[in-house]
């Protein structure tokens, strides 16, 4: 006998047990510490940064822009499988409940955001209008019911296959978003507000009528639910060993000029696997490149010497420690093992390809400091990038890639 009851918890049950287990690898002793001390750092320049704002600033502009698309972007974690459209199909009436169930849980975990999202906002909007952190809960709490909105409708949208209603769906969401919200920062009138707020409201009515006699979209909600959680995984990935993500592999012709430039030398098989694994497979090269704007953006824009040069560096342990998995992720492939080279040279490989990316990565940080002026700062933070890539390759790693 169905028991939709039984069939909710058990899901619940099963994806906060997964996420829970690879969370606790992600936010691991070392990440903690260093994104502690980045969001210490973040606080106190953003409050000395929020002091100084005229009150002419266009606060209600960045706020509507930026917290209209935490509440635009709306998904449904609906927890469904693959094996879900053969077994649920056919029980597809009896699942309201199930869905409503999910609405609210997608609805509590992004209602986190949005708090945390105009708290960040909350210093600037009270500066500019004399320290007035008296609206947060009433701006809170019409926020959250604007997302619940923006959930219902998102949930309703996705009972079209085609893909122009989904794209006109999330651009009129947004704007009507962002205008109800610059108004409700701004101050306007309330009658102004209400019938923008109204709007929200009469497309949700809208899809509701128009949905009323479509099916679930199986195919698409399944798909939805194994992309978010494959994004999961290859973040998870990059911490430990996920025996569920499949392995991607992206094709980056641009970048045939670094391998072709390796060696064809038989001690340097491990140097071709590793380049072109960092270059094409899982999101090695992409977190290289993330690190690196976001590091280079955060050292340009903060004015605190000897904190530029540790920030570079820490960036630098956060992508050194990032790309270790690169080390093992071959290893469930037996045919590798048949490659007639020793472990010394595998190792060599791997540890000279992880120098040559952390050191460009210290010359990246050290060009950024030379183009905003801080030629002293520049070098400082150019040398203890390399003094850091040699102790970390060759001191640091060394008993992890033995074990």
């Amino acid at each position: 006998m169905f028991n939709e009851q039984i069939l909710w918890k058990n899901r619940l049950s099963k994806r906060v047990k997964e996420l829970s287990r690879y969370l606790k690898y992600i936010f691991n002793g070392h990440i903690l510490i260093v994104m502690v001390f980045l969001l210490g750092t973040a606080a106190y320049y953003y409050q000395e940064w929020v002091k100084q704002l005229p009150p002419d600033y266009p606060v209600a502009i960045i706020m509507a822009v930026i917290l209209g698309l935490l509440i635009t972007y709306s998904p449904i974690y609906s927890f469904l499988e693959e094996a879900d459209r053969v077994f649920l199909l056919p029980l597809e009436e009896r699942l309201n409940r199930y869905f409503t169930k999910a609405t609210i849980v997608s609805f509590l975990f992004q209602a986190y955001l949005i708090i945390i999202g105009l708290g960040v906002f909350m210093p600037m909007y009270a500066s500019v209008n004399n320290g007035q952190f008296s609206s947060f809960l009433p701006f809170l709490l019409i926020l959250l019911a604007v997302k619940l909105v923006n959930l219902m409708i998102r949930w309703r949208v996705q009972f079209f296959t085609e893909t122009n209603v989904h794209i006109f769906d999330s651009i009129v969401r947004f704007s009507v978003n962002t205008v109800f919200l610059y108004l409700l920062f701004a101050g306007a009138n309330p009658i102004f507000i209400i019938v923008v707020g109204a709007i929200q409201l009469l497309l949700y009515f809208y899809f509701h009528m128009k949905t009323k006699e479509k099916g679930l979209k199986w195919e698409y909600l399944i798909d939805t639910e194994e992309r978010r959680m494959a994004s999961f995984y290859r973040l998870a990935n990059m911490f430990t060993d996920v025996p569920h993500l499949k392995d991607r592999i992206k094709r980056r012709k641009w970048l045939d000029w670094i391998v072709a430039g390796l060696s064809f030398d038989q001690k340097k098989t491990y140097s071709h696997l590793y380049t072109r694994t960092f270059l094409r497979a899982g999101d090695y090269f992409g977190l290289f490149i993330r690190l690196s704007l976001i590091g280079g953006a955060v050292i340009y824009f903060i004015s605190f010497g000897f904190g530029q040069v540790l920030f570079a560096v820490l960036f630098m342990y956060l992508t050194g420690f990032q790309l270790l998995p690169l080390w093992k992720h071959h290893q469930n492939k037996l045919w590798i093992g048949l490659y007639p080279v020793d472990h010394a040279s595998k190792e060599k490989s791997f540890k000279s390809l992880l120098a040559n990316i952390l050191n460009l990565q210290a010359l990246i940080f050290g060009v950024v400091l030379f183009i905003k002026g801080d030629f002293l700062i520049g070098v400082a933070a150019l040398a203890a990038g390399l003094a850091f890539s040699y102790f970390y390759v060759n001191m640091y790693i060394v008993k992890r890639l033995r074990s």
